[in-house]
């Protein structure tokens, strides 16, 4: 058989896992890279792909390549290509496009244009032409329009290959099933299984881990419950290979099915149990039990060993059974109590968290539940491996404190002296007192306060993850003398004084939630009230080394019109609205942070008709054609975001001069932009500073109490060349 090039494309951080999984499909030349892994075979390695990837979204099949900067070269380049050796005449069809870094800037008119290519070539040959249906179309083409180059895909997959068909019910936060087989091949789940373990979720959901589990073991082709592919209309699809490998799919299931594990799914939720219940039934393999257990009151009895792997809930769900640590702690003693020798894997959005459990975790893996950057923990359950852990530092006695505390004492003495007087030059009321200055007390101190209220002042630990070759009983110690200290220098109490524990470089987790206690103080900066909350989210609502930026917005702001982008709580906003703004629009995704723009509206007495506050995904939002324009535009992304549209992340290196060149589009002639990133890394696209006036205004932007830490944050003033 002839011999293609595909692609297929995956989420990231898995790309090793379906680079083997291809080989091992007979894929040759198979080459990973950031969004997927190329490879070169025959049409059946293609059909056994779709059929058999856990981990693939799609299979696209290369059609074309050429150069447009321009719609109407677009348009001219689709022409070249005869569409009636892949369709019908009277087919549907559905153009999927993604464009960054080109002249040509909206994906939506992309997709339309190459949509009216082939259209009018079935009109202009046949007199009739297909129509379009976005969700099971004939044919699904691809498009990729990158530095004005344009490739375009056969999709043969039709939709993403992690819809397998037996789930239509979901829990609150489900898993997507190629993540979810990517969690257990990163846990050894198929050798286990081989070898006659058995596989356990004390805290299953809508059971999408322990049914992929079960088609593992059961050697269950992923894509065979699946009622439509894309390949099954293309005009060059080969039915007889196809349904032969359909057969011998069916033939590896009914011998897979005779030698089926013990697995086990536990829930608390009876609701979501239904529906775990409902999934294995369309699945329609045996063996399969989903029980309502509480992972508070744990009881059964288990093989000897086996596989313990679990996706804990978090945010809302936790209303019900308590906070984080509790959780993460009941996991530990089912763990302890009922899985000795056996293998666990915990999927974690905080990998801090996992210290909750009392099981030392051997290995981690980065992986990405959508936009969030999330950690798989692997233990192995054993009594050499547990130690006691309290997530909440407790005091140490003064008389048991270690000298080098009192190098931390001292330190954070000279600190608190010296800000305070800068502090209270400047007229600055929330700041950064001690940024992990001393190695072994790795911790940022932050004050927060509201001058129009003496003694209204909180101070906030966040403690750094510690390196893994720290013993952990160290790390403890270190973490109550840490509160022990503070606590005396500032002479605050159990209500003034807030700690949390917090991974280093976690991406997105500014939008990471922690609790549900919804605790919120007013602090005050400059002439503005904002609301800070420091028990619910990693970070309080307000980054501290932004207040630099946010002065300069309020200085500039008189009379002017400010656009905030992924505006979080809107701190910008409101400087930009108390420095005279005459309007304002804010924009974010979530409405969490919207309201508390909101409450901070409020607060300051700011007409809400004035200040108009949007929720939409502002990658969407600049894809739309806007007439109105803005003198003054605060672009802050999160370093990932994820568009509801697109199956990749966005990414603010990769991505950062498509939003940049977007934004421009709405400044105003005479306005001016300002651009920041918090990704250390961060390297700005020459072509930006090419297209535009640029100034570099990072170093000026860096608050004297981040001095330490010159690179916590870009920023970048610009404007339109004259």
């Amino acid at each position: 058989m002839e011999t293609h090039h595909f692609f297929a494309t995956a989420p990231k951080g898995v790309t090793d896992l379906l680079a083997l999984e291809l080989t091992e499909l007979g894929a040759t030349s198979v080459t990973e890279n950031r969004a997927g892994v190329e490879f070169d075979g025959t049409l059946e390695t293609a059909y056994r792909a779709c059929l058999w990837s856990r981990i693939a979204n799609r299979i696209l099949l290369p059609l074309a390549e050429f150069s447009a900067e321009d719609p109407d070269s677009l348009y001219a380049g689709c022409q070249n290509i005869d569409w009636s050796a892949h369709m019908r005449s009277d087919g549907s069809l559905a153009i999927d496009a993604n464009v960054s870094s080109s002249k040509i800037t909206h994906s939506h008119y992309a997709a339309l244009r190459i949509k009216d290519a082939i259209v009018d070539q079935f009109n202009a040959d046949v007199g009739h032409r297909p129509s379009v249906d976005t969700e099971r179309p004939d044919l699904r083409i691809n498009a990729y329009i990158h530095r004005d180059v344009v490739r375009l895909y056969i999709d043969l997959s039709g939709t993403s290959l992690h819809q397998r068909g037996y789930r239509l019910g979901t829990g609150d936060a489900p898993l997507k099933e190629n993540l979810a087989a990517a969690i257990l091949l990163r846990a050894g789940w198929p050798e286990i299984a081989s070898q006659g373990g058995a596989l356990v979720d004390p805290l299953c959901g809508s059971g999408t881990l322990v049914l992929e589990a079960a088609m593992m073991a059961g050697d269950v082709a992923p894509g065979l419950r699946r009622t439509h592919f894309g390949l099954t209309k293309w005009q060059q699809h080969d039915d007889a290979l196809w349904q032969r490998l359909i057969s011998e799919a069916c033939e590896r299931e009914t011998a897979g099915s005779k030698h089926m594990p013990t697995l086990l799914g536990f829930d608390y939720d009876r609701r979501v149990l239904d529906r775990a219940r409902e999934n294995a039934e369309r699945l329609g393999i045996d063996g399969i039990n989903f029980v309502h257990q509480d992972v508070f009151d744990f009881r059964h009895d288990f093989p000897e060993s086996g596989l313990v792997v679990t996706n804990p809930p978090y945010g809302k769900r936790l209303l019900q059974t308590g906070d984080l640590p509790r959780l993460y702690t009941a996991l530990g003693q089912v763990f302890r109590t009922h899985f000795t020798g056996w293998k666990a894997a915990v999927f974690t959005e905080d990998a801090q968290l996992g210290k909750s459990i009392g099981i030392r975790s051997h290995k981690q893996h980065t992986l990405y539940n959508g936009a969030i950057v999330c950690k798989l923990l692997h233990f192995a359950i054993d009594e050499s491996n547990y130690f006691d852990d309290s997530r909440l530092p407790k005091r140490i006695a003064s008389d048991a404190l270690s000298p080098q505390s009192e190098d931390f004492r001292n330190r954070l003495q000279k600190n608190l002296k010296q800000r305070r007087r800068w502090a209270k030059r400047e007229a600055i009321d929330c700041y950064r007192v001690y940024d992990a200055d001393l190695p072994d007390y790795a911790a940022a101190i932050d004050v927060y306060a509201d001058r129009t209220k003496p003694g209204e002042q909180w101070i906030c630990i966040q403690e750094y993850e510690a390196p893994k070759k720290i013993d952990p009983d160290v790390v403890k110690r270190r973490t109550r003398e840490l509160r022990t200290v503070t606590e005396q220098v500032f002479g605050v109490g159990d209500s003034r004084l807030f700690y949390k524990s917090r991974a280093r470089q976690r991406g997105d987790s500014q939008y990471e939630k922690l609790g549900d206690e919804a605790r919120f103080h007013i602090v005050t900066e400059g002439s503005c009230k904002l609301r800070v909350n420091f028990t619910d989210y990693v970070d309080t609502g307000l980054f501290l080394d932004h207040r630099p930026i946010r002065q300069r917005i309020e200085q500039q702001a008189r009379g002017k019109s400010f656009l905030n982008l992924f505006a979080y709580t809107g701190a910008a906003t409101i400087h930009a609205a108390m420095g005279g703004a005459s309007a304002s629009l804010s924009i974010d995704l979530s409405n969490t942070y919207l309201n508390w723009a909101k409450r901070n509206l409020q607060i300051n007495k700011l007409d809400e008709s004035q200040h108009r506050l949007l929720r939409e995904d502002c990658l969407q939002w600049l894809n739309q054609n806007h007439t109105e324009t803005y003198d003054l535009i605060f672009l802050d992304p999160p370093t990932f975001s994820n568009s509801k549209k697109m199956d990749d992340l966005l990414d603010i290196q990769r991505d950062h001069d498509q939003l940049i060149e977007r934004s421009m589009k709405l400044l105003a002639k005479d306005g001016t932009l300002y651009f920041s990133t918090n990704l250390r890394s961060f390297k700005l696209d020459e072509q930006i500073a090419k297209r535009f006036k640029l100034t570099d205004i990072s170093a000026k932007t860096i608050p004297e109490d981040f001095q330490r830490r010159a690179n916590i944050h870009y920023c970048f003033e610009i404007q339109h060349n004259k």
